[in-house]
């Protein structure tokens, strides 16, 4: 669940099967916050809509029931027409409105459809809405993207650790002394591409919580998971840890030039001057 402020109201959205749903009720208080079913109920009388929600429906729901949908659009109009979500849902099998119960009840629909409503309640409410909408999807992309650089990372992470358990790490050493192993290989990579080690970072930088790599901006995150690979397969093929050091340093200069001009990676905040974080 989501939420947006538009023109100064709060908007939910919820997810169903992966398709965004717009509170339909949270749009209605825009334009009378007593009488949002009221206000539902009106705009489901009218024939128009009824066209609308039913070519929806066909374009959309293999489910529909398109003789119970006729018998509703011969009565769509009249005065003496009413016709609620609950009734709308119940009778064609539709599965472009729904209606929660509980805390963040109400009347949703479907994107498509919740864009109509908004424009039958104030166009103006409309245009705002769907502003915001795609300021959400824009986020929650940004968000998605960087949630994969991140989980790529530690993917290759556990390649990194795993190789220098292999090669780097005598059976009879303490957990204490192989902690120091890893903190010394992590730090190999920290050196090659930050320029610092972690104890370093966290001496400059007293007042942030953290790592230096939870600051790293999505290219050094690429970076990083690129040097994670190779420094596996520099220790399996036996190559002193100061060689390793010297090569994924170079490798590091020259993939960064590469991705610091490439404009399909995002700028994420947490560069400092110089490149490091």
């Amino acid at each position: 669940m989501s939420k947006i402020q538009v023109l100064s109201r709060e908007v939910t959205i919820v997810s169903v099967k992966d398709e965004d749903y717009i509170c339909l009720t949270d749009i209605a208080r825009y334009k009378d916050a007593e009488r949002t079913d009221y206000l539902i109920l009106n705009w489901l009388r009218n024939r128009n809509t009824i066209e609308f929600l039913g070519l929806w429906e066909h374009l959309n729901n293999p489910a529909f029931n398109p003789i119970e949908f006729d018998g509703i659009r011969k009565q769509a109009g009249l005065n003496s027409f009413i016709l609620s979500a609950k009734q709308w849902i119940e009778k064609t099998a539709a599965i472009g409105i729904i209606a929660k119960a509980g805390r963040y009840g109400g009347t949703y629909a479907h994107k498509d459809i919740a864009f109509e409503f908004a424009a039958w309640v104030s166009v103006e409410f409309k245009l705002y809405l769907i502003k915001e909408f795609q300021r959400l999807k824009e986020q929650e992309r940004k968000t998605l993207g960087w949630d994969i650089r991140r989980n790529l990372a530690k993917i290759n992470y556990r390649i990194h650790t795993d190789a220098v358990q292999a090669h780097l790490i005598p059976p009879e050493l303490s957990p204490a002394q192989i902690n120091l192993i890893y903190a010394s290989e992590a730090d190999v990579l920290n050196v090659a591409l930050f320029g610092m080690t972690a104890a370093q970072w966290r001496s400059e930088n007293p007042g942030k919580s953290g790592n230096i790599r939870d600051y790293a901006n999505a290219s050094q995150l690429v970076c990083l998971s690129n040097l994670e690979n190779l420094n596996a397969l520099f220790i399996t093929d036996g190559i002193p840890q100061p060689q390793r050091l010297a090569r994924l340093n170079q490798i590091a200069i020259q993939q960064m030039r590469i991705l610091a001009t490439d404009t399909r990676l995002p700028k994420l905040q947490g560069r400092r001057e110089g490149g490091k974080p």
